[in-house]
């Protein structure tokens, strides 16, 4: 190889390094700018009382303007969100915010148990101001979302389970095409009560979820946009 040609090598070579420098930079602010855009969508929802309507224009779920507690006061009311406050407790480490409608009957998840849950849900994507996708619907009725969860030491794990009731699976797994069951969605169960309604006055686990990309779907991952969520959990009959 000539002393040219050496030139050459070392200068496309430098030029292929240095464009790979740019596109990470321009990778990287890019997805700054994305969770900018995310954390302003979130601080918006916050308190501009949100109403959240169907096609006819009815409301279906009526959010308000939320008032956010730390965990530690959180813990101090008995892990209980003042619903005559709207309250949501922000979580530091994962960034997601829930509020406890209802704690439900029967008993917490314990370590080493494994259930079957019946999650019926609405999400509203945040940046889209717009419903997502929904199971409370009546094509839906007889086929709702079933999730198989485990707890271990603490830790849950769970899939949306597409072989109970109708095959073919609920509405999040024909939605998303994933049995993966969004990481937010699995913040509430150390909390909340998972058990079958057994007389007049029992009520299901309800929860209010706001769920940011990196715990949301793998959507909601890659275009890195905020959801909110409203949630009923139940223990699915054996």
């Amino acid at each position: 190889m000539t002393r040219n040609s050496r030139r050459l090598t070392v200068f496309v070579s430098l030029l292929s390094l240095l464009a790979v420098g740019l596109w990470s930079c321009s990778s990287d602010e890019t997805y700054a700018k994305q969770k900018e855009r995310e954390r302003d969508a979130i601080n918006n929802f916050l308190t501009r009382d949100v109403q959240i309507v169907n096609s006819d224009g009815d409301t279906v779920v009526s959010v308000g303007r939320i008032n956010v507690i730390d965990e530690a006061q959180f813990l101090r009311q008995d892990s209980v969100t003042r619903l005559e406050n709207n309250e949501y407790v922000l979580f530091g480490s994962t960034g997601v915010y829930m509020q406890i409608v209802r704690k439900g009957v029967g008993g917490k998840l314990e370590s080493g148990d494994n259930k079957c849950v019946i999650a019926r849900y609405l999400e509203f994507n945040i940046m889209a101001d717009s419903v997502q996708s929904t199971n409370r619907v009546p094509y839906f009725a007889t086929t709702p979302d079933y999730i198989d969860i485990s707890n271990t030491y603490g830790t849950f794990t769970a899939t949306f389970n597409i072989t109970r009731g109708t095959e073919g699976g609920g509405a999040m797994y024909r939605f998303y095409g994933s049995t993966e069951v969004p990481a937010g969605w699995l913040v509430p169960f150390t909390y909340i009560h998972i058990g079958r309604l057994q007389k007049d006055g029992d009520e299901i686990s309800k929860v209010r979820l706001i769920v940011p990309h990196t715990k949301g779907t793998a959507k909601a991952r890659q275009s890195v946009y905020p959801t909110f969520y409203e949630i009923t959990f139940q223990e699915a009959d054996k």
